[in-house]
């Protein structure tokens, strides 16, 4: 009986179309030309690379697509068991006719042609989105993206703040908020009139959240204004910040992005906890990981201070995922935010989901974003979500509370899309 329910609501779940909330898609060129393309996603890459394959047989300055397929694919051979490539596999049976079990050494090359016939169409971006259930598409947008070039209906910005928190010691960065924004950062009051443009400028093209990524050590506490200022002085003068100058700026930017986001009404995503270049000699974006540091306390005086804005929180480890659940329990402005990096396979979402299920008031919660940067990712991730919360919403709800399908059904689409709707405010 379970794994019929689980089946039937799993079915259910899939003719409900989605919005992603979170991904690195490119709106220029969304959908994949090659297979290179989705195998050169940094989860194979890394993965090749760990297994044996050299960085620079990965990262070969003028590598042809074919060529670098050619060089990983004897290397799935190795990760077959990973829920990664079970991704690529059913991403190629589903888009490009495949009907193997595995794909490797012996059949690279049918896959690849296969890929790139289908590719080739027209329509294949709107093919993609089509298949995948995707209303729309949230991305990550530098600060000085012009938005310009695509529909922001459906590919929605995202104001990432990442650089601004903590590059603005390089001219470059300076430089870039300056062009972006007409306003030459001299102290925490130029910096704030920036921001405001900054904001105006992405609200007024649709934007629907401010995001960044934080490493364990960040304390957003609230700003010494006059350090910072003191900081920002120098540096226009060709000075060096002391690392205590360093984290003053950085906590006053983090601290006027939330007064921004109270402004302008708009989620800030934080997404917490990583270590960059831990592993200097990995591949492209396969050199960050995470540790057990990580604590939401070092939030609290910001969430208490910025009641009237929305967290929508990620972290990487599901080790951090209880206190993630604690303080959304808590706080009235902290949400869940899907399954991040490290966390995405599914021991880790089950349990993570099953206990933010079972503690998180219902709407605070967003049950999944794909993380992609090429479209076709969209169907195999959402996928293996939507497998496991059914599995959840059977086990736990329907079969362990009493509850009918359909009210199941109604908690897994609130999951699903309905709070991604109400949270980040829906479709334009």
């Amino acid at each position: 009986m379970s794994e019929h329910l689980e089946r039937r609501l799993f079915d259910e779940l899939e003719q409900l179309p989605l919005i992603d909330p979170h991904t690195h898609i490119d709106p220029h060129s969304a959908a994949s030309t090659t297979l290179a393309d989705i195998l050169g996603y940094h989860y194979y890459t890394e993965l090749a690379h760990s297994a044996g394959l050299p960085r620079d047989q990965i990262e070969q300055p003028g590598l042809e697509p074919r060529e670098l397929v050619a060089r990983l694919a004897p290397f799935l051979d190795h990760l077959d068991n990973t829920v990664q490539v079970s991704w690529l596999v059913e991403m190629c049976r589903e888009f490009f006719g495949f009907e193997g079990e595995r794909i490797g050494s012996d059949n690279w090359e049918s896959v690849y042609d296969s890929a790139s016939e289908v590719m080739a169409a027209a329509d294949w971006e709107e093919t993609v989105l089509r298949q995948s259930g995707l209303d729309q598409v949230y991305l990550t947008n530098d600060f000085d993206d012009p938005l310009e070039g695509f529909d922001t209906d459906r590919y929605v910005p995202c104001l990432r703040t990442d650089d601004l928190v903590f590059q603005l010691d390089r001219q470059a960065t300076r430089d870039r908020f300056e062009q972006a924004t007409g306003t030459a950062i001299k102290d925490s009051a130029s910096l704030k009139s920036g921001l405001a443009q900054l904001f105006e400028h992405f609200t007024s093209r649709g934007a629907r959240a401010c995001a960044i990524s934080l490493p364990p050590d960040f304390i957003p506490a609230a700003p010494d204004r006059t350090a910072a200022d003191s900081a920002l002085a120098r540096v226009s003068g060709g000075g060096e910040w002391s690392r205590d100058e360093a984290t003053a700026v950085s906590q006053m930017v983090f601290w006027s992005l939330s007064e921004a986001c109270a402004d302008s009404g708009l989620p800030f995503d934080l997404m917490i906890g990583v270590n960059r270049q831990v592993y200097p000699g990995g591949v492209f974006q396969g050199q960050d990981l995470f540790d057990k540091r990580t604590s939401l306390k070092q939030y609290a005086e910001m969430l208490n201070a910025f009641p009237g804005v929305t967290y929508p929180i990620s972290v990487l480890s599901s080790t951090s995922n209880q206190e993630l659940v604690s303080f959304s329990w808590i706080f009235p402005n902290v949400v869940t935010n899907g399954h991040w990096w490290y966390s995405n396979i599914p021991a880790y979402i089950e349990v993570d989901c099953r206990s933010r299920l079972q503690a998180v008031p219902r709407h605070k919660q967003i049950g999944y974003y794909s993380d992609m940067y090429k479209l076709e990712f969209a169907l195999p991730k959402f996928r293996m979500y939507r497998r496991i919360l059914s599995k959840v919403l059977a086990a736990d709800f329907v079969v362990g509370h009493g509850w009918s399908e359909s009210r199941a059904l109604e908690l897994g689409r609130q999951i699903l899309r309905g709070n991604v709707e109400t949270i980040f405010g829906g479709e334009s």
